[in-house]
């Protein structure tokens, strides 16, 4: 009697973690729709073939780079493992947090006013942080060259 219980138990708490772990619906093209009240904001960067968008967090540096859309800019590499681009007005950086995933994070590095694309790992640095991180075409990030789009993703 003891174990049936404590399987019930266990069965309830499985279906109500599942229920209430997912407040996004995917749709087909990688982007999310909102929670009820809650923005979601999507970018594309497109060059040639290649497009990959990325979901923006909540900071202020993400309002920063979104305030200056479109974009239409060169993107450079930048070690073996991103690229780059500088957006024309400063990123504005506080409340912003820092940067510390992997492939597909999107980032700013303030003390040279680039946006970072990372197709590959990085380590932390004091001075990189997290504007969004890619949601559909992260696998694209390192075939992007010469000039970009930088627009809302539709």
């Amino acid at each position: 009697m003891r174990r049936g219980s404590v399987l019930l138990m266990v069965c309830l708490t499985a279906v109500w973690l599942t229920a209430c772990g997912s407040s996004r619906e995917e749709t087909d093209a990688g982007s999310s729709t909102a929670v009820e009240g809650e923005e979601m904001r999507t970018i594309s960067v497109e060059s040639g073939e290649y497009r990959v968008l990325y979901r923006l967090n909540d900071s202020r540096a993400a309002d920063s780079l979104y305030e200056q859309l479109p974009l239409t800019l060169e993107v450079e590499d930048y070690s073996t493992n991103e690229k780059i681009f500088y957006p024309p007005e400063e990123l504005d950086v506080s409340e912003t947090p820092l940067a510390g995933g992997g492939a597909g994070t999107l980032a700013y590095y303030a003390p040279w006013g680039d946006v970072v694309l990372f197709y590959g790992d990085y380590g932390a640095n004091a001075s990189l942080y997290e504007l969004g991180e890619a949601v559909f075409g992260e696998e694209s990030i390192g075939q992007l060259s010469g000039t970009v789009m930088v627009d809302v993703a539709e």
